[in-house]
């Protein structure tokens, strides 16, 4: 018994002395775990004492990353030290973490759950397993511990409670060297956002602006590429000036167009992360640059009174979607720049208008001499140096006195101007310049600024000599701009000449014009077509036109000519645009006045065209003439059978610059023409009133158009029948209906997908 008695006392102070040893270990743990508030030492502290006290090989200890739902280690004992990061559902820590219940595992190659991919990465071979989570004394989970290879035993019942111990009594320090960590993180990424603004927002030249704007909302957010749109005021559109990644490409959208216009008019930000899966996402301008988009972050730009200007857009983050903090460093980040941009912006303005007055005053075509307070000569623009045929040196900084000492009459002028601040006029004065006697026209003004003081003196002359006075002339029958060309052109046989070039022609037509006409009888048909061709001249000039000639009801007018623009195409499709647009305002006038809408149709073809003066010697005409006019006649005819308002070749789609809403319509021969055209209609001009669901029906008619060509009527009568369903009002769909339904009754013999116009 005493035996007995004498062993069950030995047991007893054993597991004491265990005891003992087990708290004084913990204790310890924790003195050393307080004097270390880094929380790389800190971890590589509790993992050394871990796999030290349980006699493991090595340990890792996980901790939880819950804005990334990752398990990440800064820890590895052996060879390896180095970060380590997976996701938190697993392998076997992501098991334990997810589970919150300890694991032993024996043998961890016959373990379903084990990932031996980090032992293929590290040449390290992974036994047997100890895995606990590590919890704080409230109960969260932060994190698990991993303990590895314990030889040749393997991983016991005691180890598993040791370890769950040391890492609870190690939880509270690991916390607060997390959140340590964090703030020291946070700050350090405020300091760099800090610095970068302050960087950024250093730069005044717009452009420069723009490019670093972006430049750094792609690093910022590890995106592939970053776009900022601004508001155009005068057209209503968004533009980006600055494309990180797409080159010197500008596009050009409605403001309500897209994701872009959807931020802009609401003013909310949208963070997409699967674009092709959301219905306000358009792909259009994927196939147009072969670009995939995946997601998407795009927030509105205020400026300082909360305007909206812009809307910065940021597609394809590296890693996945964009996350919630992507996108407040987002807002963040426009928030202070949109003060850089606006202050860029308006030294913009103001070079701009510098340099528009300075351009003004250069191609102003009569002499302009200004003066100073002290009759110094301040500046003196192109024709005045050539009037005067000097150079600039030689005018500059002189005084009136002296540099106009040959004709007093000027200086008197002058004189008077100062004396009365009233402008002086004097017509087919002589002018002695360099030997040379001129005939002038001159006007002496005060300049005034805008508080009423008095800044100098400005006189203009106006060179009324035989090619002035030639011009004068032919200008009241003729484009002052097609004078311009004649007259630099010489008066020799060039005026009956004529040259090619490549320019875009615009046909316009008034629908059902006999019955209008007769309607209306003769008055009333010309105070019509006089307020019509107002309006649509407007939208022509508008957009650097030039009208060749009225036929009747019809309007003939061509982009390119007589001069040229590197987006003569875009021009004329935005008239084209314009037109419709203006006459759908003009019958609202129209319709509540009681008087009959009018309905119109318009053909565009870009080609090669022979310009010049065509006529007698009694009587010219400067107009264009080509195969390329007679297409655009065609297609401005052709609207009729394909219910469209506005049809353009595919020579100018081709050559087209912004992005427009087109759908192809047909490959068709003209009238006497045997080649095929592919003709599109445009539709920008549509409301999503005058035509509900596009995108749906567009992709739809796309289909049905796909399986037309393929003579798969069955399938085009479908996907047509589709596009009708969803705009009722689609007369093309109903169009191809009816053909595809003829064609399938009696099928051609050897169809290509051409139709052949049997009308003019």
């Amino acid at each position: 018994m005493d035996a007995v008695t004498s062993r069950a006392r030995d047991e007893s102070e054993t597991k004491l002395r265990e005891r003992l040893r087990r708290v004084e270990l913990l204790l310890d743990l924790t003195r050393k775990a307080a004097s270390i508030e880094a929380l790389d030492p800190l971890l590589e502290m509790i993992v050394n004492a871990a796999s030290e006290e349980i006699g493991a090989e090595r340990g890792t200890l996980f901790l939880n990353d819950p804005s990334t739902g990752e398990l990440y280690s800064r820890v590895a004992q052996g060879n390896v030290n180095r970060e380590i990061r997976l996701l938190n559902d697993r392998g076997i820590a992501g098991h334990v973490f997810q589970s919150g219940e300890a694991l032993i595992i024996g043998d961890a190659y016959a373990d379903d759950r084990f990932d031996r991919s980090i032992d293929e990465q590290t040449g390290y071979r992974t036994r047997n397993i100890l895995c606990v989570p590590i919890r704080t004394m409230k109960g969260d989970l932060i994190g698990v511990a991993q303990v590895l290879n314990k030889l040749p035993e393997g991983f016991t019942k005691a180890d598993e409670e040791l370890l769950e111990a040391m890492t609870t009594q190690a939880a509270l320090v690991l916390q607060h060297a997390m959140f340590i960590e964090s703030v020291q993180k946070a700050r350090a990424q405020e300091m760099a956002f800090l610095d970068m603004v302050a960087d950024v927002t250093s730069e005044i030249d717009l452009p420069m602006l723009l490019k670093r704007i972006m430049g750094e909302a792609t690093r910022m957010l590890s995106a592939d590429r970053s776009t900022l749109f601004l508001i155009d005021e005068k057209t209503d559109e968004l533009f980006s000036i600055v494309g990180e990644g797409v080159g010197a490409f500008q596009i050009r959208l409605p403001k309500t167009a897209g994701i872009a216009g959807a931020v802009f008019t609401s003013g909310q930000s949208v963070n997409i992360p699967y674009c092709y899966a959301d219905l306000r996402f358009n792909p259009s301008f994927d196939r147009q640059t072969g670009y995939f988009t995946r997601s998407m972050l795009c927030v509105p730009v205020a400026n300082k009174q909360g305007k909206i200007i812009g809307v910065t857009q940021c597609l394809n983050r590296r890693g996945g979607p964009f996350t919630a903090e992507d996108e407040q460093r987002l807002k963040a980040f426009t928030a202070q720049v949109a003060v850089a941009l606006e202050n860029a912006k308006l030294f913009n303005d103001v070079q701009n208008m510098k340099n528009y007055n300075e351009g003004v005053l250069q191609s102003i075509t009569n002499g302009v001499v200004t003066l100073d307070e002290d009759g110094k000569i301040t500046t003196c623009n192109a024709q005045g140096l050539k009037i005067f045929e000097i150079e600039a040196a030689a005018v500059i900084g002189h005084t009136a006195t002296d540099f106009f000492a040959p004709n007093p009459w000027i200086i008197e002028k002058i004189g008077k101007v100062k004396e009365s601040g009233a402008s002086e006029v004097l017509m087919d004065a002589d002018l002695e310049t360099a030997g040379v006697r001129r005939s002038v026209n001159a006007t002496v003004v005060p300049l005034i600024s805008t508080e009423a003081k008095s800044l100098g003196t400005m006189v203009m002359l106006e060179d009324i000599s035989s090619e002035k006075r030639m011009k004068s002339t032919m200008s009241r029958y003729m484009d002052p701009g097609i004078a311009d060309q004649l007259l630099a052109g010489g008066d020799g046989g060039d005026l009956m000449g004529g040259k090619s070039v490549e320019a875009t022609v615009l046909f316009t037509d008034i629908r059902g014009f006999t019955t209008i006409s007769e309607e209306l009888g003769p008055q009333a048909t010309v105070g019509m077509l006089n307020e019509y061709f107002e309006i649509m001249v407007d939208c022509i000039l508008r957009e650097g036109g030039m009208l060749d000639k009225f036929i009747g009801d019809a309007i003939m007018a061509a982009f390119g000519i007589p001069v040229a623009h590197s987006d003569n195409e875009d021009r004329a499709v935005r008239a084209a645009i314009g037109m419709i647009s203006d006459l759908r305002a003009w019958n609202r006038i129209r319709t509540a006045e009681g008087k009959r809408p009018i309905d119109m149709g318009i053909g565009l073809n870009t080609d090669m065209v022979v310009s010049g003066n065509i006529g007698s010697a009694k009587r010219m005409d400067f107009t264009i003439i080509g195969d390329g006019v007679n297409l655009a006649a065609r297609l401005e005819s052709a609207c009729k059978a394909y219910h469209a308002r506005i049809l353009i070749s595919e020579n100018t789609v081709k050559k087209l610059r912004g992005t427009y809403r087109l759908r192809p319509v047909d490959l068709l021969v003209v009238k006497g023409k045997t080649q095929p055209v592919e003709v599109h209609e445009v539709l920008d001009y549509h409301t999503d009133e005058s035509f509900p669901n596009a995108r749906e029906v567009l992709d739809a008619f796309k289909f049905g158009i796909e399986a037309y060509r393929s003579a798969k009527w069955d399938a085009a009568i479908a996907s047509f029948t589709r596009a009708l369903s969803l705009n009722p009002d689609d007369g093309l769909s109903q169009m191809y209906i009816d053909r595809c339904e003829k064609l399938r009754a009696d099928p051609p013999a050897d169809w290509d997908g051409v139709w052949v116009a049997k009308e003019k």
